[in-house]
């Protein structure tokens, strides 16, 4: 397979056109590897995208519901947030599961890493498995209206499969833990 580097982009000028605490924003004029000027925008996180499928000893997981300002949308998604680049991935998983559902976890399991947008943004996702779950009470973050649904997680997958469930790193999250188990490599 060929490949391409960074050396085949010219980047010709960068432009900050947005900051704020979580993202920025740059207007780029630019030479394509192919030798064609263009333009790009970025979109560059100060975080990195965090989510969990919590999954219970009966096989059983959770989706949260909330409204979804940018889409002007309600959503069903897994527990998810954001890790400021200084807090580690799996410590981000813990504080999101247990702030968004009340749930903690005695065992964690890597799921997957991914680019959420790579054609716009540089944001990076990390993804948990949690089992061997405690309950306790949620603590959303003073912006967030939370619905919580305990279903099987045949169910969810199933959600994901049929167009239900759009959220990116929910579907692949999803898909991914059914491959898992198909392979034997993920236990409930």
């Amino acid at each position: 397979m060929a490949t391409s580097n960074n050396k085949d982009w010219q980047t010709l000028s960068v432009e900050e056109v947005y900051d704020n605490p979580w993202i920025t924003l740059t207007h780029r004029n630019v030479i394509a590897p192919t030798g064609k000027a263009g333009i790009y925008g970025k979109v560059h996180f100060k975080t990195r995208a965090i989510g969990v499928v919590p999954i219970d000893a009966e096989g059983y997981t959770w989706l949260v519901g909330q409204y979804r300002y940018t889409l002007d949308q309600y959503h069903w998604e897994i527990p998810e947030g954001g890790a400021p680049l200084g807090e580690s991935a799996l410590a981000a998983a813990q504080r999101e599961l247990r702030e968004e559902t009340g749930i903690s976890a005695a065992r964690w399991t890597s799921l997957l890493q991914l680019h959420t947008s790579n054609s716009v943004t540089d944001e990076l996702a990390h993804t948990f498995v949690a089992q061997d779950l405690s309950f306790g009470e949620t603590e959303p973050d003073d912006t967030e209206v939370l619905q919580l649904k305990r279903l099987p997680l045949e169910e969810a997958i199933n959600l994901a499969i049929d167009g239900a469930i759009t959220d990116s790193l929910a579907l692949a999250s999803l898909l991914k833990v059914r491959v898992l188990l198909d392979r034997g490599l993920l236990i409930i």
